[in-house]
This record gives structure tokens, C-alpha cells and sequence, in this order.
């Protein structure tokens, strides 16, 4: 959970389409300015500071809704039998923090992490009628999410294992799977990666670590068909590729980086220029570093889409983090180095110290930002095809400038590190197209395309609600499961600790 504060919250959704699974021969994309998205409930889900609602699950056998709220170590509990009228029932109490919730056909499973990070975390699944515990399963350190296949026989558990404060415990990351059927679980390292050059900017830079303890598992999305988990390796610029039948990573990829030299790929590179929505293009390269990741499929093919948060390692015992304006740069490289170095140009951005002093000569001869400021669309194998460039910073600059990289009620405030810092995604189909919502942390909200071409997406439209600020969970409820008969779409806010439920037609 990260600590900050916001004055307001947007929401808006996005496009894309179809399954992998199925078997249609095409497509035919509903009218997207037809769509409405109406707030028709909420609630604030505990009282004082930020922290009592990261992320929700909703349950089609109990009508239920759970909210992680690590703040009170309990999963809250909502009845949205009625959801324009949500009410709270008894919470279940943990033993240690949650950080993450899935449901499936009445069963609720809970990420949770020990009291010492650093030691292994529990996966515990829970009746959801009678919320009555079930299971419990041993998962490596710092399971941060926790999901089902959508055939309901695993759960699968990203977990992190990041060091302590002071860096002198670094955990290996890993994946746990549960295989409900056969009553098995795997704890899935990468230590069969520890000799390899992974490539493609994959990032392997902790003191003295080894590739498995380097790789910090975030996120988890799963085919359709369930025979493939596809986990988000934020810190390393990468993605893992887990068989769940053989429960094995078969795979691990680097997302490359982002040129912002390129003109779709503008960069407001300063909060203190005195412009907000200063565009331009810098001599920087952005590591993609998706949080959020969710599966879809297009005319049959299956796709990965990422949100492109960024993370950076900042610990007490060891830290990336430095601005332009305080390190050296390559003169030979950076012919105007003082000049971009100036608060108004790049010398307010946050880069990396660990990648970009290419012939370890102490200075810099390239610049690499955190996150891609952008969505992207992915082939399975790892291959771009498709990524939003800087349309989210000018499209939330169009439509609301006073949010605009916004942080605690000052716009422009967040263009010296992520920007929007675009968090998390989901999906809704309706007809034969299909919604993906993308929460945007920062600056708020969720933004809205039509990806029916995954080529080529197209802006639909900004849902806003500035009584809900920082959305971290974001989850849809296909008219078919919900409780009220439409399409819903729940957004979980971590500052606001509110919770806003939407209705699309």
C-alpha cells in the first residue's frame, strides 16, 4: 500500500473485445457513444486515514461483496443484493495484514502476508454464505494477489518477497498454484532462471541478489481457457509465464522500454515549470513496469493488457531513486547537460540509478523513468502491440486539466515521477464488445477506449466522481452474475476508502 494524498478521483473505462476461448468468427462492436455509466450506489468502508479499502471481490452465490481493508487485519463484507443500497455486514478477522481477494462460485480466497514480510503468507479460503473458514495454504513471502482460473480448479498467489528496510533479507520471489481438484500445492521459484540473460531490459539490479530473489511477482492474470498464468514482475520490467497443469514457469520476458524521444511518446518531465501539460519530448526511456494485468482475447487471439504503473526500490539499505538535476551526465552524450538539467526541463524527474551508466564510468549516458505512463496491449509471447503513448496525460489534460498528473489537490504535481500512474484494469463484455476499465491512481479514475481493433483503441469517454480518490481495485460484474440484472463496475479507492458502484448500459 503507498502512502499519499489526493484530492479527488476520476473514473473511466475502456475498449476491447472478445474471449480466446471462444469460437466466434467475428465481431461486431456495439455503438460505444451509446454506453452510459451511471453511479447508482456506494459506500465509505471505515473511518480516519487512507487504507480501508485496497481491493473487492464480488460473489454471485451470496451476493456479496468483500473489501480488503488491511488497516483493521479483516476482510469487510457488504451485501449488494440491492446494490443502490449496499449494507454492512460482520467483517472476517484475519490473522495478519490481507492484501488481496478473489471469489468463485462461494468461495472467497485471501492473500495474506505474515508479520514478518519476509517469512512465508497464507492463502485462506472462506465459505462466502457462511464465512466460515475452509483451507489454508502456505504461499512464499508476501502474497500481494491472489486469483482463480475461471474453470474454478486453481488459485494462484503472486508472491513479492521484497528485502527488508535495510536490505539484509531479500526473500525469492515466487508464484504459489493450488490445485483444487487433485488437493496439491506448488511453490513455484525462479531459481532455474538465476544463470540466465533474460533480456529485453528485464531488470535484475538488488545488492548481491540472485535472479530469483530479484524477481518481485505483482499481479496475476489467467486464460481463458486456464491452462496459462501470466504474472507481472513490476520491479523487473517483466512478465512470467506459469503452466498450470505442469506447474512450472515455462517462461520469463522483458517489456523492453519506451522511447520519449518519439512523438507519440510526449512527456510532461516537471512539476515545477509553471505549465501544466508541458509535452515534449525528452532524451528519456520509460520501463513499462505493469502493476495490474488483465487476459483477453480478440478474434480469437489472446492478449495480455498491462497498466504501466512503475515502481521504483527505495529502501533504507538501498535506494535507485535520484532526479536528473543530481547526477552526472555523460557530457559527450548530453551536449546541453546543464540545460537539461534545470527544474523546468528534466531535472525534477525521478530515473533510475541502477540501469543507464552503460561503461561504469560514474556518469550516465542513457536516462530510464519508472512506469510507461500508458496502457499497453501484449501478445502472450511478450510482443507489443499496442501502447497508449502519452494519450492518457493529454486526453486527462483535455477533459480536466485541473487533475492532470494531479497530487494532493495540485495538478502538474506528479509530472516529475509517474504521472496518472495508470494501476489497474478489467474487463466487461457486452455484445460483442468488451469493456476494459483502467483505474489511474494518481490523477484518479478510469479511462475509457473501444480496443476492439487492439491495434488501434479509441477513446470513449471519463467517468468522474471527485468524492473518491486513488482507486486501487477495480472489478466488473457481467449483467448475467449481478445482483440487479445490468452490467456493474466496483471501484475500490485506498485514500478515499470508498467504494462506488456503476451501472453501464
Amino acid at each position: 500500500m503507498k502512502k499519499y494524498v489526493l484530492s479527488a478521483a476520476l473514473f473511466v473505462a475502456l475498449f476491447i473485445s472478445c474471449d480466446k476461448d471462444d469460437n466466434s468468427g467475428g465481431e461486431t462492436p456495439i455503438d460505444t457513444s451509446a454506453l452510459t455509466f451511471n453511479k447508482i450506489g456506494g459506500f465509505t468502508n471505515g473511518a480516519g486515514d487512507e487504507g480501508f479499502a485496497e481491493i473487492s471481490a464480488y460473489d454471485k452465490v451470496s451476493k456479496k461483496l468483500f473489501v480488503v481493508n488491511p488497516n483493521n487485519n479483516e476482510v469487510s463484507v457488504w451485501d449488494l443484493s440491492s446494490p443502490e443500497s449496499p449494507s454492512k455486514l460482520t467483517p472476517i478477522a484475519l490473522n495478519g495484514t490481507p492484501n488481496s481477494v478473489a471469489t468463485y462460485n462461494g468461495v472467497l480466497a485471501v492473500a495474506v502476508e505474515n508479520a514478518n514480510k519476509q517469512a512465508n503468507g497464507q492463502i485462506v479460503t472462506y465459505n462466502t454464505n457462511t464465512q466460515v473458514l475452509e483451507n489454508t495454504y502456505t504461499t512464499g513471502a508476501l502474497p500481494d494477489m491472489v486469483t482463480f482460473s475461471p474453470d474454478g480448479n486453481y488459485i494462484i498467489s503472486a508472491n513479492e518477497g521484497e528485502p527488508n528496510d535495510d536490505y539484509t533479507v531479500d526473500p525469492e520471489g515466487s508464484i504459489t498454484v493450488v490445485d483444487l481438484k487433485n488437493n496439491e500445492v506448488a511453490q513455484l521459484g525462479f531459481a532455474g532462471f538465476n544463470n540466465q540473460n533474460i533480456g529485453n531490459n528485464f531488470r535484475v539490479f538488488g545488492p548481491g541478489a540472485t535472479v530469483a530473489q530479484d524477481i518481485e511477482p505483482e499481479y496475476v492474470a489467467v486464460s481463458n481457457d486456464s491452462k496459462y498464468a501470466y504474472v507481472s514482475l513490476q520491479e523487473n520490467n517483466g512478465i512470467a509465464v506459469v503452466n498450470l497443469s505442469s506447474k512450472s514457469i515455462t517462461q520469463v520476458f522483458g517489456l523492453g522500454v519506451k522511447d520519449h524521444m518519439l512523438a507519440e511518446n510526449m512527456l510532461d518531465a516537471s512539476n515545477k515549470d509553471d505549465i501544466v501539460g508541458n509535452f515534449k519530448n525528452w532524451p528519456v526511456k520509460g520501463f513499462f513496469m505493469p502493476d495490474a494485468i488483465t487476459y483477453a482475447s480478440v478474434n480469437g487471439a489472446g492478449y495480455i493488457i498491462s497498466a504501466n504503473e512503475g515502481d521504483s526500490r527505495d529502501y533504507d539499505g538501498y535506494s535507485e531513486e535520484e532526479r536528473v538535476k543530481d547526477i552526472t551526465l555523460d557530457p559527450t552524450i548530453f551536449l546541453n547537460a546543464a540545460d537539461l538539467q534545470l527544474d523546468e526541463n528534466l531535472g525534477r524527474l525521478k530515473i533510475t540509478t541502477a540501469n543507464g551508466d552503460i561503461d561504469n564510468d560514474g556518469d550516465f549516458d542513457e536516462l530510464y523513468s519508472y512506469g510507461g505512463r500508458s496502457f499497453s496491449i501484449w501478445n502472450t509471447d511478450g510482443t507489443l502491440v499496442y501502447d497508449s503513448g502519452d494519450a492518457i496525460g493529454k486526453k486527462t489534460l483535455e477533459v480536466n486539466p485541473a487533475y492532470f498528473n494531479a497530487d494532493e489537490g495540485e495538478a502538474d504535481g506528479r509530472s516529475d515521477d509517474k504521472g496518472a500512474e495508470p494501476e489497474a484494469v478489467a474487463t466487461l463484455k457486452i455484445e460483442d464488445t468488451t469493456l476494459l476499465f483502467v483505474g489511474l491512481e494518481r490523477t484518479g479514475g478510469v479511462l475509457v477506449y473501444d480496443i476492439s481493433n487492439p491495434a488501434a483503441p479509441e477513446y470513449v469517454h471519463w467517468i468522474f466522481n471527485g468524492s473518491d480518490v486513488a482507486p486501487e481495485g477495480l472489478i466488473t460484474v457481467s449483467a448475467e452474475d449481478s445482483p440487479s440484472g445490468e452490467n456493474l463496475v466496483i471501484v475500490t479507492n485506498e485514500v478515499s476508502n470508498t467504494v462506488s458502484i456503476y451501472e453501464v448500459k
